[in-house]
């Protein structure tokens, strides 16, 4: 089965053409006030309508408020909810509209992490796995890919510091249903806007992919 891609933290039109070109699986919205790449629910909409069907809309929430969850995703269109704080697993079950499937996040600490959330979340679609730190909202860095089991009751979409330079290295120990990337797809510094991908690496983060994938086909 091939690896699925997500990129997260899209705020621009282009930035989005770019990704439906490049043949994501899923973009990621980022509705966290305090994220330099939250997006109004009226903003998301309208690069919402830029996605075909066979892409789905991802909204990361962080401890929002009762019923924001639901408001925002009826507005937008939203395909999956993504809990990226502190939320329960009741939490996470109530406050995502009916029918709609929901991911968590894991801040991964230490190995016990993902051990315990594997049955605390049992309902969740897939848990994504971010290193930890003080913040929300993922911090571009990475952690120990040993902490993952092989055998996964629950698909595991893998975060946490990936771009083109270690994508390739994380599927092949990893092996996860999906990976998610947004700071090793940014414009590149200094000065560079948080707002805004850069196509080259966008790019460049596919083609490693889609190369792990022929690598793994190929050792069987």
């Amino acid at each position: 089965m091939r690896t699925r891609i997500k990129f997260c933290g899209l705020v621009r039109s282009d930035d989005v053409r770019t990704a439906v070109a490049l043949g994501v699986d899923a973009v990621g919205f980022v509705f966290y006030p305090r994220s330099p790449r939250v997006l109004e629910p009226a903003q998301a909409a309208g690069l919402r309508r830029l996605l075909p069907s066979w892409v789905a809309a991802v909204g990361l929430f962080v401890n929002a408020p009762e019923g924001e969850v639901r408001r925002v995703a009826g507005a937008v269109g939203l395909d999956v909810i993504q809990f990226h704080g502190d939320e329960t697993p009741q939490t996470c079950s109530q406050e995502r509209p009916v029918g709609l499937p929901w991911w968590r996040a894991v801040r991964m600490r230490r190995e016990i992490d993902l051990i315990e959330s594997f049955g605390s979340f049992a309902g969740a679609e897939a848990l994504l796995l971010d290193s930890h730190s003080p913040g929300y909202g993922g911090s571009g860095e990475g952690f120990d890919w040993s902490w993952v089991p092989r055998e996964r009751p629950v698909p595991i979409v893998l975060s946490g510091g990936l771009d083109a330079e270690t994508v390739a290295a994380a599927i092949a120990q990893v092996r996860p249903a999906m990976v998610d990337v947004s700071s090793g797809i940014q414009a590149a510094a200094p000065h560079a806007d948080p707002r805004a991908k850069s196509r080259e690496r966008m790019e460049r983060f596919v083609g490693e992919v889609l190369r792990a994938d022929a690598a793994r086909q190929d050792s069987r």
